[in-house]
């Protein structure tokens, strides 16, 4: 009787190759000239947050500003909702920077590319730690536990979603796009 391939150990199990990133899949590689020239020069890469990105960088940046919009606003109308003024203030506070940022934030879904996303990353962190902060140091964590649950949820979210967003800019920092 044969050996199926579920009962093989770990060291007989079959290897696989996998191409190194930089040489193209065979989907790219049909791909017209043209077309493979302009994927690799529409955006430029940014640079990581402090010199060293702490993990791998999953999430698309078009995904990541859209959840940039849908945090603020979540965290708006729990503001708006909440019973406090206190959480009112803040989550409105909160965002309305979120969504302002991310208008003019220089990613594909926004309306001016004035902030480089570099600092937009930055940002992303300042704003989950306030999120995460503010239902404590403003007094309402108590008071209004569904806005402070909601603001730390989303500020935690924010953090993490930010660690894992592979970043690209349009127009860059005064960068020109890599030629490869």
């Amino acid at each position: 009787m044969a050996q199926s391939d579920l009962s093989l150990g770990a060291y007989e199990l079959p290897t696989t190759y996998l191409p190194p990133d930089d040489v193209p899949t065979a989907e790219l590689a049909s791909l017209a000239p043209s077309v493979r020239e302009a994927q690799r020069t529409t955006t430029i890469p940014s640079r990581p947050l402090l010199g060293a990105a702490p993990l791998a960088r999953i999430v698309p940046e078009d995904v990541h500003s859209a959840l940039d919009y849908s945090n603020g606003l979540i965290v708006a109308l729990a503001g708006l909702a909440a019973r406090t003024k206190a959480a009112r203030i803040a989550g409105v506070a909160l965002g309305a920077s979120v969504i302002f940022v991310s208008l003019l934030t220089d990613y594909r879904l926004s309306l001016s590319k004035r902030i480089p996303i570099e600092a937009h990353e930055v940002i992303d962190h300042a704003f989950g730690v306030s999120a995460i902060a503010a239902p404590f140091a403003l007094g309402y964590a108590k008071r209004d536990p569904l806005a402070a649950v909601i603001h730390v949820a989303t500020g935690a979210a924010t953090i993490l979603g930010s660690l894992l967003t592979d970043y690209r800019a349009v127009r860059g920092a005064g960068r020109r796009p890599r030629r490869a």
